[in-house]
């Protein structure tokens, strides 16, 4: 990496070739009015604009050349989230490959993991997706039942996987798998890297209430994958997940642009000024309060990104992040249906339904990435270092435990 500090000179110089290169490429989406239920026309939007970046030398700034990264500093990225934040996002489907999975690889890759990896998944030619809920591990994702068998130089995996979002069009997952059922349940857990394609891997989508068709369930039946595929330390897995669900709770607590950004309520402030209903006072009230709410929460976003960019591994606060945005979406959802009226559930055209399409997909930010009862528990146990929930199961092996979907077969 180059030298930690730049000059003011030079930040404007980068500053002003992010902003040349977003002008030509952050364009927004044309989905010609089709809500795009499996994700892949937004998801073609992304990669192509990510090559582009690429091409221009802006894709993973602050990663080492010899992994397909530029080298920079964490000022440069400070500025490129800055500029991007000015533009319409168009690599939000990429928010799994580049916010989760990518720095995982980079922290906890081998040398020979990062090379084979890392540029295609910088470059997005390839997609990542996480594998960690299951039917019977939800919020307790230690109870997990799917395993991994060492056979040779293969690991063997059975199991099901489920809410696996863009599994369909994922090149390769992270997934967490038992190693090791003889031991309590969080330390017989391990991590691995899985090719989609792989004789075995079976998906299926998951219809949504909004329409979307982005989630799936995943089968694991007998699916052989190298030795090396192994991503960091043999039961070590539960740490590393919760490293990861750090990433993950700053990747949708942050998002990947920066600033101060307050997009829902411009929104509405402009579809109150085309009703004509702006100048109601209990209506202007409401649109400043959730106005506030989203500039305080880019503030701690800017915090959180602030700690990353000074080396440290996302903590329990990321989850103060994820809170907060749910929290937002769940006002801004109320506020647009009261502000559009019966048009919000009654349209004449297909235009008119992305108001409750809007509605209902805001429904699943207070579970993904973990519910907003777990954000809670995480930040009175881990932040504010209230006493923690009595857990029975401490110290007992797994195989002893009735958990999840698993039976007493002694």
């Amino acid at each position: 990496m180059s030298q930690a500090v730049l000059s003011p000179e030079e930040a404007e110089t980068f500053r002003a070739r992010c902003r040349a290169f977003l002008d030509e490429h952050a364009t927004g989406m044309n989905l010609g009015g089709d809500p795009d239920p499996r994700g892949s026309r937004r998801l073609d939007h992304g990669k192509v604009f990510q090559q582009a970046l690429t091409d221009a030398g802006l894709a993973g700034l602050t990663y080492p050349v010899e992994y397909g990264g530029q080298g920079l500093t964490k000022e440069h990225e400070r500025i490129w989230r800055e500029e991007y934040g000015n533009y319409p996002n168009m690599t939000f489907e990429l928010t799994i490959s580049h916010g989760m999975c990518l720095p995982m690889l980079a922290e906890y890759g081998t040398h020979e993991q990062k090379s084979m990896y890392l540029a295609d998944n910088i470059a997005a030619r390839t997609v990542w997706c996480q594998m960690f809920s299951e039917p019977g591990a939800g919020s307790d994702v230690a109870s997990l039942q799917t395993k991994a068998e060492r056979d040779g130089d293969t690991w063997i995996i059975n199991g099901q996987k489920v809410w696996t979002t863009l599994a369909h069009v994922s090149d390769y997952g992270v997934i967490i798998a038992r190693t090791d059922p003889s031991v309590a349940k969080h330390a017989g857990i391990s991590m691995f890297i899985v090719p989609m394609d792989a004789p075995g891997v079976e998906v299926r989508p998951i219809h949504q209430i909004d329409g979307g068709k982005h989630f799936n369930e995943i089968f694991f039946t007998d699916v052989e994958i190298p030795a090396e595929n192994l991503l960091g330390d043999l039961n070590n897995g539960w740490n590393m997940a919760t490293a990861m669900l750090m990433y993950e709770r700053v990747a949708i607590g942050s998002g990947s642009v920066g600033g101060v950004r307050h997009e829902r309520a411009d929104q509405l402030i402009e579809q109150a000024t085309k009703l004509g209903k702006v100048s109601d006072p209990v209506l202007r009230d409401r649109l400043m309060q959730l106005y506030i709410l989203e500039t305080t929460a880019s503030l701690v976003s800017m915090r959180t990104r602030a700690e990353l960019q000074a080396g440290k591994t996302p903590g329990p606060g990321g989850s103060l992040g994820k809170l907060i945005s749910t929290n937002n979406m769940n006002f801004a959802r109320d506020l647009s249906l009261e502000l559009i009226g019966p048009a919000s559930v009654a349209w004449e055209d297909e235009s008119g339904g992305s108001w409750a399409r809007g509605a209902l997909t805001g429904l699943q930010g207070g579970i993904a990435g973990g519910t907003n009862e777990i954000q809670r528990n995480i930040i009175g146990d881990r932040v504010l270092g209230l006493p923690r929930d009595i857990d029975a199961s401490k110290g007992v092996p797994f195989n002893e435990l009735r958990v999840g979907t698993q039976r007493d077969e002694r």
